[in-house]
């Protein structure tokens, strides 16, 4: 999805910029089997994350050339219909898989529309606008990503024990980030967390969404 809006709009002095907010050997495949031509970073220490206040993947961010925030951090084309999949095969529905691909064509669809027409966009705030959506981290986000910081110091030094301490704070001071939950969670063997943990986690939302609705016509009802 990605490498084809780049190639298709980088004529426009359109780039994106993609971060994976993970390890290197779990981030390299995926970003090895896309073969991007945009630049791809990996933050296994989560700057930017705690920069914007990201909270889960994808998210995305608009920025001008002027480098102003054009649309604060949001769900980036996803939908909420892989909570309906079959658990035990992770197979969705065509019905799910119709909805997730919708998702997707009208989020990119907004994308191309503000690399073509720029501030004109009607996809585009303005300054004030844009501040208004802003979700500012308050101190306990602010904590949790200090000892974020500090369980990967401690990992990299062997010291599991004091890490997984500190993952566990990271996590209950800052409940909404699933990036931060992932890197203590269990993985499967492709190096993702969609195990039990992550199920039971997922269904304790009750009706809140997963990936928070994006204010786009067409995606409030999707998402939700």
């Amino acid at each position: 999805m990605w490498q084809s809006l780049h190639a298709s709009l980088q004529q426009n002095n359109f780039t994106v910029v993609t971060v994976a907010m993970d390890e290197p050997e779990a981030a390299r495949p995926w970003i090895e089997a896309a073969q991007p031509t945009f630049p791809c970073l990996i933050d296994r220490n989560h700057h930017v994350a705690d920069l914007y206040n990201m909270v889960n993947v994808p998210q995305a961010t608009w920025i001008d050339e002027q480098g102003q925030i054009v649309r604060p951090p949001e769900n980036a084309g996803s939908s909420d219909a892989f909570r309906h999949m079959n658990r035990s095969t992770l197979q969705m529905s065509p019905e799910q898989i119709a909805e997730r691909n919708r998702t997707k064509q009208i989020y990119v669809a907004a994308v191309r529309d503000w690399a073509l027409k720029g501030s004109a966009s009607e996809f585009a705030y303005d300054a004030a606008a844009a501040r208004a959506r802003l979700r500012l981290p308050d101190a306990a986000i602010a904590r949790a990503h200090a000892h974020f910081r500090l369980a990967q110091c401690l990992l990299k030094r062997g010291r599991s024990e004091e890490a997984a301490r500190n993952f566990a704070d990271a996590s209950r001071l800052h409940p909404d980030s699933w990036t931060i939950w992932r890197q203590a969670a269990q993985k499967d063997a492709s190096g993702l967390a969609v195990g039990p943990q992550f199920w039971a986690r997922v269904d304790a939302l009750g009706d809140r969404p997963y990936h928070r609705p994006v204010e786009i016509k067409g995606l409030g009802e999707g998402n939700a």
